[in-house]
């Protein structure tokens, strides 16, 4: 371009093809230079966008970091909470099995307190209509060495409660006339029994009766004693003999004077001898006297008792007896066994035989030997 403008200058003449040459290189060149322009300003706009861009995600970036954040933020306090439900489950889980066993402990508390308050009812319950008997004198009650003729009288009646023992399902007792065949059943492990085609193992126990109650009554007019009981040893003993003697001296508390104070501070009770006649009898008629013991008790009379424990030693307790068949025959074979001598068995006097869901109570009668009657 230059050598040309130079030729031009220098006044050279060209020909027709260079000069159109030439046009058409700068044609050419013109247009190379819009396109350059074209494309830095292309080159800027697109810079001028990733700028943008680069802005924006960015700003992407940033947005999705603090949703990450929160979302670990939130994962953490889930699995927080989710720990925290878990401990607290599992503390409810372990109260709930203690509140359980607590409950089967109890069950079994109570079970076994109604067992002694049935025990006991059957031990102690008298209120019973008494038929009547005829009443045969026995003996006259010696008086004590310088007791007077008149200074007491004294009626006992007896009243015992028969021993009895519960049966349940599945047990039968059998009772034998000689004592030494109860004896030899109940060393023997277990007897095999044979019921038409089967047998059955049942296994001998010793037999022990639940305490039976024997009652005294006494009707008493005593001029000079009296016995008394619900005395609480709410004092040493020694204070507590003091303060009832000092009591029952008391002529305005309907007493006397003491002759002899005896007094059980385990049982709470006691007998009061006086010197003059008269004043035990006020008493019984009266029932109860107050003591002052600090604070006034009220002691009584009540009937005397003693609790006897039986042991039948002609009686057995058979267990784990199997229902096989019907409760008649299959009580006839127990009895059919237990009497044959090859069994170590004998003559039975009484059987009876409780089936699987029932219970029975069985009541005893005392053996009276040949002397007696």
């Amino acid at each position: 371009m230059s050598d040309t403008a130079e030729n031009r200058a220098n006044g050279e003449l060209l020909n027709p093809d260079e000069d159109s040459t030439m046009n058409a290189a700068a044609a050419e060149l013109k247009k190379y230079k819009a396109l350059i322009e074209s494309a830095d300003m292309e080159r800027s706009r697109l810079l001028l966008e990733k700028a943008e861009a680069e802005t924006e995600k960015k700003k992407a970036e940033a947005e999705l970091q603090s949703f990450m954040d929160t979302e670990d933020s939130i994962t953490d306090q889930y699995n927080k909470d989710l720990l925290e439900v878990q401990e607290e489950k599992k503390s409810v889980d372990q109260v709930n099995q203690n509140l359980k066993r607590e409950l089967h402990d109890l069950q079994k508390k109570l079970q076994v307190k109604r067992a002694e308050s049935d025990s006991l009812q059957r031990k102690f319950k008298i209120e019973a209509e008494i038929p009547v008997k005829t009443v045969k004198f026995a003996r006259v009650l010696e008086r004590e060495e310088g007791e007077e003729a008149d200074d007491q009288v004294e009626s006992v009646f007896t009243v015992t409660q028969r021993p009895s023992f519960v049966l349940k399902g599945g047990q039968a007792v059998i009772t034998f006339e000689e004592e030494k065949v109860a004896e030899q059943i109940l060393r023997l492990a277990k007897c095999s029994v044979t019921c038409d085609k089967s047998k059955m193992d049942v296994k001998p126990y010793s037999l022990t009766l639940d305490p039976s109650v024997k009652f005294e009554v006494h009707i008493q007019v005593s001029k000079k004693s009296i016995k008394f009981c619900n005395a609480p040893p709410t004092l040493p003993e020694e204070r507590m003999r003091d303060r009832l003697e000092l009591s029952f001296s008391r002529v305005s508390r309907g007493g006397g004077e003491v002759d002899k104070l005896e007094y059980d501070k385990h049982t709470g009770t006691g007998r009061v001898t006086f010197l003059n006649t008269g004043v035990a009898e006020n008493l019984v008629h009266r029932g109860k006297f107050c003591v002052d013991t600090g604070s006034d008790v009220l002691v009584d009379v009540l009937p005397l008792y003693e609790r006897t424990r039986g042991v039948p030693n002609r009686t057995v307790l058979l267990g784990g007896i199997q229902a096989l068949m019907d409760e008649e025959d299959l009580q006839d074979h127990l009895e059919i066994h237990f009497q044959k001598p090859s069994n170590y068995g004998g003559e039975v006097e009484n059987i009876k035989y409780v089936p699987d869901g029932t219970q029975l109570t069985a009541f005893f009668s005392e053996d009276i030997t040949e002397k007696e009657q």
